[in-house]
């Protein structure tokens, strides 16, 4: 009779009941010592098992006896392991002793219901009628004391009662966040501890209104030690440890608790969604946080930044860490970028310290390479996340780290970023060999392939992608990528294709399966629009197709209306916003831009006013504010000196002034025409002739060479509809400083939209004539 080892195994050689067998790694850790003796007696079962499969069948009374002895000698000692419990099921059922094999299979389910194959054990254990095999006289006599030790033992297998938990915290400054988090934890937990590493605002008040026990002490550069201080003063069996910015979902309060009895785990996942997006409803990432653990002191972090205890748990024994569906929403990745980034900085400085101080190591690069990412650089990103894989190679239980799929799925986004394409897909491929599941590598092949000019092989790993779904939380995968960010993109290549029919109808399928992704509301709300939807039915349809009507809908809704040209219907929309979010910056300024778009000048002034100097728009608001009163004929010295104050150089002040007094422009900065294009062109938008008259002269101002001045008012005249003048500005560089590609394909463009075809063809041949030439 054979034993089957794994769900792959042919049926054939199955035994009536069945178990899997997982390699026990030896490891040297304190848990890994403290867990010898069961693990010693697992692949002593183990070894027998494997050995029936392919032992006569004389032999196998007595090995089955052995796999129940061995397993029921460790459950007398602790009743309560699964694994052990469906093994002397295992071993009693295969020597006739059946209800009993059934009472420990039940009692292994009724610890561990997911536990494989217990219930399809206890399923054949009950089915299986008629008489006990015939057994060796040796092998039944031992069998009935076995028979009771089993009963024994299947009663006494259940949770554990009494034990607690505490809640550990570290926290600075977070009297906004803290009293939300600590209010949503409070009925799961027996005990709060809080380490407050410095706080100048009321999170020690607050925290002690909650009974906590808060531990001050001095930031020393380090989280593990903030961390760890505050798990020596915890008194709970278990600890669980959370930041101020991370809230337990209330319903799964009570099922938290539950965890405490589960005394043959040594920690558990809890299942994290990591929120993002400016206006605090925008896209997710999930993944499975490690949270929960036993109080041992061997249990500690290690880490200046993005601290690490998985590596102290038991390896090699999986049963040992149990995966929850209990929710946890993380709102520290919310706010503004320049948040994100400084953030980014201040932990690049810690690692770049835990570097010097203890080397490098795959999880520390690794970290090294999320931070420089999260700041913008991505040369950065890719050299540390490219260290990390080198050092992953040498590590036989690389696919056992908890970090390797993000660092897969990381470093394959980054080599991509880089322009690194063959790279990318190389990643992607080594990284689905080790995650075939993993989603997120599917999607990232379909973004190589679509910046390698193969939109038919982009759509097919997106349909792949869609096919498969979004890859299981212990995989850490981004929300979405076989659904609708999948469904999104494959819209994008449609509509790049000509397809626009296909490109809405996927944006609509988007929106009708996923009505709580907001980033459909934007491209379908455009697409409607062009193909001239009335803004009032787009508005209707999309507000009555999303989950919830947020203020990120209705900024988006504002934004696809603004951009199609319909900027007064836009306005109510992103006023909204503000009303909502008095303190979003963006929107503010986004209202102020729509404002001027309907010539309201000294609304639009009053709007970019209020955007705090702080603010990551400050900036731009002030300038849409100085624009703004200069149309206005406002008085603009405390415009000004708000717009030093947010950052804008002397340089841009002084053209302000200078406009606004219509005076001689003094020699401005070649940087500033940039700035002054869109100026201009924005007058144009809204049909600021004379104002426009009179800016322009800043734009010879600034220096730029005259071919590269025609060039810019050119592309601009062209983009609002003036023809003549867009050739008015092609023709005088041409007579200026003679003809170039440039100019001539300008000049073709404008012959092309008025209709001139053989005019237009003729510029192009001769812009494509003196291109080759000067080769």
């Amino acid at each position: 009779m054979a034993i089957r080892l794994n769900d792959t195994d042919s049926d054939a050689a199955a035994p009536s009941v069945a178990t899997t067998v997982v390699p026990l790694p030896v490891g040297e850790s304190p848990a890994d010592r403290r867990e010898a003796p069961y693990r010693a007696r697992r692949a002593a079962i183990e070894a027998r098992l494997a050995a029936a499969a392919t032992a006569p069948p004389r032999e196998l009374p007595g090995l089955y006896l052995a796999v129940a002895r061995e397993a029921l000698d460790s459950l007398t000692e602790e009743p309560r392991e699964p694994q052990l419990l469906n093994y002397a099921g295992l071993g009693l059922h295969e020597l006739g002793a059946r209800e009993t094999a059934a009472e420990l299979f039940e009692a292994a389910l009724r610890l561990d219901p997911q536990l494989p194959f217990a219930a399809r054990n206890l399923g054949q254990s009950r089915a299986r009628k008629g008489p006990r095999p015939k057994l060796p006289p040796a092998v039944l006599a031992q069998l009935r004391g076995l028979e009771e030790t089993g009963r024994h033992v299947a009663s006494q297998a259940r949770p554990a009662a009494g034990l607690t938990l505490s809640l550990c915290m570290i926290v600075r400054d977070e009297e906004a966040m803290l009293a939300r988090a600590l209010n949503a934890a409070r009925e799961a937990v027996d005990e709060i501890v809080i380490v407050d590493t410095g706080s100048r605002d009321r999170t020690v008040e607050i925290a002690r209104s909650f009974g906590a026990n808060v531990i001050e002490r001095d930031w020393t550069g380090s989280f593990a030690d903030a961390r760890n201080a505050g798990f020596d003063a915890a008194s709970g069996d278990w600890l669980l440890f959370l930041d101020a910015d991370e809230v337990l979902d209330p319903a799964d309060a009570p099922l938290l608790r539950e965890l405490t009895g589960r005394v043959w785990r040594e920690a558990f996942y809890l299942v994290e969604t990591n929120h993002t997006g400016e206006l605090g409803d925008g896209t997710a990432v999930t993944h499975n946080a490690l949270r929960v653990f036993r109080n041992r002191p061997e249990y500690r972090f290690e880490g200046r930044v993005h601290e690490q205890i998985a590596h102290r748990l038991p390896t090699g024994l999986p049963e040992r860490i149990e995966p929850t569906a209990i929710r946890v929403d993380h709102y520290g990745y919310l706010g503004v970028v320049r948040d994100a980034k400084e953030k980014s900085r201040r932990n690049i400085e810690l690692l770049r310290a835990q570097l010097e101080e203890a080397g490098g190591s795959t999880f520390l690069h690794f970290n090294l390479g999320s931070e420089y990412a999260a700041a913008g650089d991505a040369r950065s990103a890719c050299e540390e996340f490219e260290r990390a894989w080198t050092l992953l190679a040498d590590d036989p239980g690389r696919r056992e780290r908890p970090f390797v799929p993000s660092l897969t799925v990381r470093s394959t986004k980054a080599l991509r970023f880089c322009g690194r394409l063959g790279e990318a897909e190389a990643r992607a491929l080594e990284g689905l060999a080790m995650f075939s599941d993993l989603t997120d590598l599917v999607f990232e092949r379909a973004l190589v392939a679509a910046a390698q000019g193969e939109p038919d092989r982009a759509a097919s790993l997106f349909e792949d992608c869609l096919a498969r779904g979004d890859a299981p939380s212990r995989l850490s995968p981004t929300v979405g990528c076989g659904g609708f960010l999948a469904l999104v993109r494959l819209a994008e290549l449609e509509a790049a294709r000509g397809d626009i029919e296909r490109a809405e109808g996927l944006l609509r399928r988007c929106l009708r399966e996923h009505p709580a992704y907001l980033g459909t509301v934007l491209p379908l709300a455009a697409a409607m629009l062009r193909r001239g939807e009335e803004p009032a039915e787009v508005v209707a349809q999309i507000e009555g197709g999303v989950a919830d009507l947020t203020p990120s809908v209705r900024f988006m809704l504002a934004t696809a209306l603004y951009e199609a040209g319909e900027a007064e219907a836009a306005e109510p929309l992103y006023a909204a916003v503000v009303d909502a979010q008095p303190s979003n910056g963006g929107a503010r300024l986004a209202l102020a831009e729509t404002l001027l778009s309907t010539r309201r000048y000294e609304e639009a002034a009053a709007a970019a006013a209020v955007v705090t100097d702080e603010d990551a728009f400050a900036d731009l608001a002030a300038r849409s504010e100085l624009f703004a009163r200069v149309l206005a004929g406002m008085p603009t010295e405390e415009a000004r000196t708000r717009a030093a104050r947010r950052g804008l150089a002397a340089a841009e002040l002084e053209l302000f002034s200078a406009w606004a007094a219509l005076a001689p422009y003094p020699s401005l900065d070649p940087a500033l025409a940039k700035s002054l294009a869109t100026m201009l062109e924005a007058l144009l938008r809204v049909q600021e002739f004379e104002a426009f008259e009179a800016l322009l002269p800043a734009l010879a101002a600034t220096g730029l060479p005259g071919r590269r001045r025609h060039d810019l008012l050119a592309e601009i005249y062209l983009r609002r509809g003036f023809l003549d003048s867009a050739a008015d500005e092609w023709i005088a560089a041409v007579e200026e400083d003679g003809p170039d590609p440039a100019s001539l394909s300008g000049l073709a463009r404008v012959a092309a939209a008025r209709g001139l075809t053989e005019d237009a063809e003729m510029f192009e041949q001769s812009a494509r004539e003196l291109a080759s030439s000067s080769i």
